[in-house]
């Protein structure tokens, strides 16, 4: 019995030393690959050698598995032989199933090979792979949400809302049920965006004022839940400008602003959740500020605001050139486009129509390095070289620009604000009137408007009256003007307020209600000023001066007429500029992806008369 047990003793101290030593090559190889891999710069072939250098010791099961996971994310990220990563990723996942109390391998693998797959555009073998990982990852409550978010933004890329709603809604119950009020918040203000995207407003309602409460009453780690709270005061906001309603988001704007305030002096706290369910963030904190800097020129860029919405701007887009020097997160690609196409619109309101068609450039080679961006922004694209068309009076390319964005756009807004642009530009021509009384009947907004958006409801009445005054119909054009007017006034749409007084105050210098005219045009100089929107103030000198001219006020004559002369050669200065440009060549392009070169014009071929 004592020979017995020496033997069995000495057989365990043989195992315990050849397990030793096991671990020591092992750990040295480990060790050898990660000081390559963190190297400056890295040296990813070494370390790839050494963690390939562990397969011929025919390790154990777990070893084994966690290698071909190591393997197959430093080639997936840190080179382009797609094929090998892909490889040894499907080998960690397939290994690492038959292992008991092995998640966090089995599920990165998985995590990491659905990642690749929809990579590789094979997204139909990427959803039964995150879908089978989702169903056995329910004991391990932080692999199971993250499982099922990035099954749903799976579902959100392939613009099936439907089932990324469902999949939210399911996090948000087992998010629940393991008692992460945090989570659940996460998953609910998701499921809230999407709602948001799909117009579904019954559904959005019930469901904020849910995640408002839980974000209120939820106690846990102070950013988290000011990152909660910024999520959730960005839906707020984005569903009111959504809407036009820009007088009524002001006090959730100020909320979203002073919230990102008190983000911003927190420390971000190294002390883990103890929830593993509550390991997850929204955004980074600078990611956030770069977002309510872009709410902010949305909002500013609605209500007139134009100076504010280029000094936010400038602010959005120096933070996001920093951010982009260490981080290649798609997002920061969208949200500098959204910031460049709304900084667009404010330079050709405010006459700088150069720096837009630049900047219209700099969105098409930020698409061209991205097919989704390009997608997801394309029709926007064409719509705001429609506007710039517009601005430079080249109506056949704002045509085709127009219609060209109608076809890639079913976002009812957007088709909304392109039909009315369209429209305008059927009334300036003139001789269009079938397709301009089509045009006008499916944007009536005296009923069924399409959309709820109250300030392109404002903004149809406004077209109405224009087409109106052109036809003659001075009374009609009147009451839709006013109609205009009593709804800008009541959201603070400046820009609205600005257009229709003038044209109210040419309409009653035309029937020779001087003192009336006068009423109208004062103020509208006055605003037109403050935005500021060149081309309205070229309009109110222009009238201006012929009112002082009829009412004998010499001087006053005198003052409108140099300023028309000011704004006028500004305009023509900026249109020659404009023109001359190789980039003004877009204004042909109306299919497929954005041209990756122009050809320099020799000159403006466009008409001024519009701007004189």
């Amino acid at each position: 019995m004592a020979a017995q047990a020496a033997a069995a003793a000495q057989a365990a101290a043989a195992q315990a030393a050849q397990a030793e030593a096991a671990e020591s090559w092992y750990l040295a190889l480990l060790g050898f690959a990660e000081h390559f891999r963190t190297s400056s710069p890295p040296k990813i072939r070494l370390c790839v050698h050494c963690l390939q250098a562990v397969f011929p010791f025919k390790p154990p099961q777990r070893i084994e598995a966690r290698t071909h996971l190591q393997l197959g994310s430093v080639l997936y990220h840190h080179t382009k032989n797609s094929e090998q990563a892909r490889s040894h990723l499907e080998k960690a996942w397939l290994i690492s199933q038959q292992i008991q109390q092995f998640e966090d391998v089995k599920f990165e693998a998985a995590s990491l090979l659905s990642e690749l797959y929809c990579q590789e555009n094979s997204v139909d073998t990427a959803k039964p792979l995150l879908r089978k990982a989702i169903q056995i990852s329910q004991q391990t409550p932080y692999w199971h949400c993250r499982l099922l978010f990035q099954l749903a933004q799976l579902h959100t890329l392939e613009k099936d809302l439907v089932s990324a709603c469902d999949l939210l809604g399911v996090g948000a119950e087992y998010a629940r049920v393991v008692g992460s009020e945090y989570t659940r918040a996460l998953f609910l203000l998701s499921k809230g965006m999407l709602l948001l995207m799909e117009r579904k407003l019954q559904e959005v309602h019930p469901l904020l004022t849910l995640c408002g409460q839980i974000v209120e009453n939820w106690q846990g780690n102070p950013i988290q839940k000011e990152s909660l709270r910024v999520f959730f005061l960005v839906l707020q906001v984005t569903h009111y400008l959504d809407a036009g309603q820009v007088k009524s988001v002001k006090p959730c704007l100020k909320q979203l602003q002073q919230c990102i305030q008190t983000i911003s002096t927190l420390h971000d706290d190294e002390i883990l959740p103890s929830n593993p369910a509550d390991l997850f963030h929204w955004l980074p904190k600078e990611h956030m500020c770069v977002l309510v800097y872009l709410v902010t020129v949305m909002h500013s860029m609605q209500a007139g605001y134009l100076e504010k919405a280029q000094k936010y701007t400038d602010k959005a887009l120096m933070q996001l050139e920093k951010l982009k020097m260490l981080d290649c997160s798609p997002i920061l690609s969208s949200f500098q486009v959204i910031l460049l196409e709304h900084i667009i619109m404010c330079r050709l309101v405010t006459g700088h129509k150069a720096t837009a068609l630049q900047e219209i450039s700099q969105v098409c080679q930020l698409c061209q390095q991205s097919p989704r961006l390009f997608s997801n922004h394309a029709a926007q694209l064409h719509t705001l070289l429609g506007l710039y068309c517009v601005s430079v009076n080249c109506m056949d390319n704002a045509e085709a620009q127009f219609t060209t964005a109608l076809r890639l756009t079913n976002h009812q807004e957007l088709w909304a604000f392109i039909v009315t642009n369209l429209a305008s530009v059927y009334i300036r021509e003139g001789n269009r009137h079938q397709e301009l009384y089509s045009l006008l009947e499916r944007i009536n907004p005296d009923h069924s408007f399409p959309v709820s958006s109250h300030c392109l409801r404002a903004a149809a009445f406004y077209v109405r009256g224009l087409f109106s005054f052109f036809q003659g119909r001075y009374n009609e054009a009147k009451r839709f003007l006013r109609e205009t007017l009593k709804m800008s006034n009541a959201e603070d749409l400046n820009r609205l307020t600005a257009c229709s007084l003038v044209l109210l105050g040419h309409i009653f210098y035309v029937l020779g209600n001087h003192r009336e005219s006068n009423n109208m045009v004062v103020p509208a100089m006055q605003l037109a000023s403050k935005i500021p929107d060149m081309s309205v103030q070229l309009w109110s000198s222009a009238l201006l001066r012929d009112l002082n001219k009829a009412c004998g006020n010499a001087i006053d004559a005198h003052e409108a007429a140099q300023m028309h002369q000011n704004f006028s050669q500004q305009l023509l200065q900026d249109h020659i500029e404009a023109c001359s440009l190789p980039e003004h060549n877009l204004i042909t392009w109306t299919d497929g992806p954005p041209p990756v070169q122009f050809q320099a014009q020799n000159g403006p071929n466009t008409s001024l008369a519009s701007l004189l």
